[in-house]
């Protein structure tokens, strides 16, 4: 049974990154996926795509994407999201603080028969970067 839009949203959070399943990238995402992330990310491919996830989870291990709210038109799908985990390794220019971390972003979907083709990201940076720069 093919997966609508909506479920392969949800999985794409649920099983590659909150379950950290990578054998389901190959499921979910097309071989030439686009991502693009606030964090001046910009990846072309599954290998690539793996390489920031891996690169994310070690700065923060247990990262956990919650989603809000999702809304779909046009073949696009926009989400709400709250991101969340504790700071464990080094993430771009910030030491690892051990710091609960809590922000909010956006996050649209583009598809291409049947699986994820288009992924682009805006985070609260500012709110991510208040909370790595404080000091426990």
């Amino acid at each position: 049974m093919k997966n609508t839009n909506k479920e392969l949203v949800k999985r794409y959070y649920d099983e590659i990154w909150n379950k950290q399943n990578r054998e389901a990238i190959d499921e979910l995402l097309d071989d030439d996926i686009t991502f693009r992330g606030t964090l001046n990310i910009e990846t072309q491919g599954k290998k690539e795509f793996e390489e920031y996830m891996t690169n994310i989870l070690t700065a923060i291990p247990n990262l956990y994407h919650g989603i809000e709210m999702m809304v779909e038109e046009n073949g696009i799908i926009a989400v709400r999201a709250v991101y969340n985990g504790t700071h464990k390794g080094k993430l771009f220019n910030y030491e690892p603080t051990n710091n609960r971390i809590k922000y909010n972003g956006a996050s649209f979907f583009r598809f291409k028969d049947g699986k994820i083709s288009n992924i682009w990201v805006l985070g609260d940076l500012i709110s991510l970067y208040e909370q790595l720069e404080q000091k426990k």
